[in-house]
């Protein structure tokens, strides 16, 4: 099997780093240990699994399966190795704080936008159980066994999901509008393919221009596939309340006061949202949390 070491020259947590491309503990795409991943994904090459292990400081990976030398190939980029990780200065005090705590939290790229858009679809508008669910399921029903002995699956292909009839989305508890969504962006993935070689400003223009796909889910996939450090979700459910409470001591927030909050760092707003995410620091609740819904609700 073909193999590659990476030397790091630079502190790299490698669950920290490759932790967002986990959607939910039972994604059976991807294992997730503190200094090993195995991950299965697919390539222009055909499906494969990366497997990374973390020894001081180097990196020893390996690969299976017809897409194991374009992985190899990409696993610098996965993990960040070019990413620098540095905030506009003079940074807030907690930020300074995290910055030398977490060092070792990079922005790494798949350079997969389907792959990080369909899971992203399937998390707009409801509660994160329900979206890992239907992830799991969609997985399990359409995907594939991953090459290589670790007991994962690489996800359907976007042919095998721009056929399903919306209809058969709705035993994994995915209602008609997010389907649609789903079998759209999959129909044209030979346009998101050629997004990783776009300036950002003109993918995110691509993506948004598909219905259905907005600023929350544009920033998502824009953090994961395309390494973008000043990603942020605008329109989720959850992140102003954290920005606010963490920058400004406010334990409720809107956008509108989370890009404010954020503007001295911007070019590196993304990675301010993963410090923070990552920092275990979490706003004061009030009130009934997010309950999941009927499909036939939404």
């Amino acid at each position: 099997m073909p193999a590659r070491t990476l030397e790091l020259d630079r502190p790299l947590d490698l669950r920290l780093t490759v932790g967002p491309l986990r959607r939910g503990l039972g994604d059976p795409t991807i294992r997730l240990e503190p200094r090993a991943v195995a991950r299965a994904t697919r390539t222009a090459d055909g499906p494969g699994t990366l497997v990374i292990r973390q020894q001081g400081e180097r990196l020893e990976a390996e690969a299976f399966g017809p897409g194991a030398d374009r992985l190899l190939t990409g696993l610098p980029a996965l993990v960040g190795i070019d990413d620098r990780p540095e905030l506009p200065g003079p940074a807030h005090r907690l930020l300074a704080e995290l910055e030398r705590r977490l060092s070792g939290l990079r922005i790494g790229r798949t350079g997969n936008v389907v792959e990080a858009l369909v899971p992203a679809i399937l998390e707009q508008k409801v509660t994160g159980t329900e979206a890992f669910r239907a992830w799991r399921l969609l997985v399990r029903r359409y995907g594939e066994p991953a090459p290589g002995p670790h007991g994962l699956w690489v996800p359907p292909p976007p042919d095998t999901l721009a056929a399903l009839p919306y209809h058969a989305f709705h035993p994994l508890g995915v209602e008609r509008r997010r389907a649609e969504t789903i079998r759209r962006v999959a129909a044209r993935a030979e346009r998101l393919d050629e997004l990783p070689d776009l300036p950002l400003p003109e993918a995110y223009r691509r993506l948004v221009s598909f219905a259905g796909v907005g600023p929350w889910t544009a920033g998502e996939v824009a953090l994961r596939a395309l390494g973008d450090t000043d990603a942020v979700s605008i329109g989720d459910f959850h992140l102003p309340h954290l920005v606010t409470w963490a920058l400004a001591g406010e334990p409720r927030g809107d956008d509108t006061r989370m890009l404010e909050l954020l503007a001295p760092y911007h070019g590196q707003r993304g990675r301010v949202v993963r410090l923070l995410e990552a920092s275990g620091i979490r706003p004061p609740r009030y009130g009934p949390r997010l309950a999941p819904r009927s499909i036939a609700a939404l």
